[in-house]
C-alpha cells in the first residue's frame, strides 16, 4: 500500500461562506411522515427520508407549536459550486471544528454545501475557521 507523503498532498482548500439569517431547526419525525408543508419553507430547507426516519432541517420559525428543535443552528453556506471531481472541500471546513469539540451538522446539495453550528458554539466556530484561512462573507441570499 502506498502511503502518500505530506509533500504529495494538495493544499488545503481556503473557502469562502457566508451565514444564513435564520436560525435553523434539526428534527427527526417518523419514517411513515407526509412531508410537512412547513418543513419546505424559507431560503434553505432538507427534508431527507431513510426506512427509519423522516429528518428536517428548516428555520425555527417554520416549526409547529409541537415539533422542537433540540438546539438552535446557525448555517454557514460554502460558495460553490465544487465539481464532483474536487475532493476534501468539506473536509476542510469542518476539519478545524471537529478537531476544536464543535458539534456540526451537513448538508450537501448538488452545487455545494451547508454546515450547520449550533448557534451557542457560533462565534468559536466563525474564529477557528478564520484562524485557517476560510473567509466570511456579508450576509446575503443564496446565488
Amino acid at each position: 500500500m502506498h502511503m502518500i507523503d505530506e509533500s504529495e498532498q494538495p493544499p488545503r482548500h481556503r473557502l469562502k461562506f457566508r451565514q444564513l439569517p435564520s436560525a435553523y431547526g434539526i428534527v427527526r419525525l417518523g419514517a411513515e411522515v407526509p412531508i410537512p408543508s412547513w418543513a419546505t419553507r424559507g431560503d434553505f430547507s432538507a427534508v431527507v427520508r431513510t426506512a427509519e426516519e423522516l429528518s428536517v432541517v428548516c428555520p425555527v420559525q417554520n416549526l409547529p407549536d409541537e415539533v422542537h428543535s433540540q438546539h438552535r443552528w446557525t448555517c454557514l453556506r460554502l460558495e460553490g459550486p465544487f465539481a464532483f471531481s474536487q475532493t476534501g472541500v468539506l473536509l476542510a471546513f469542518i476539519e478545524p471544528l471537529s478537531s476544536n469539540r464543535v458539534p456540526i451538522f451537513a448538508v450537501s446539495t448538488y452545487s455545494t454545501d451547508y454546515v450547520f453550528v449550533r448557534e451557542d458554539k457560533t462565534k468559536t466556530a466563525l474564529d477557528l475557521l478564520h484562524r485557517v484561512g476560510h473567509t466570511l462573507l456579508q450576509s446575503g441570499k443564496e446565488g
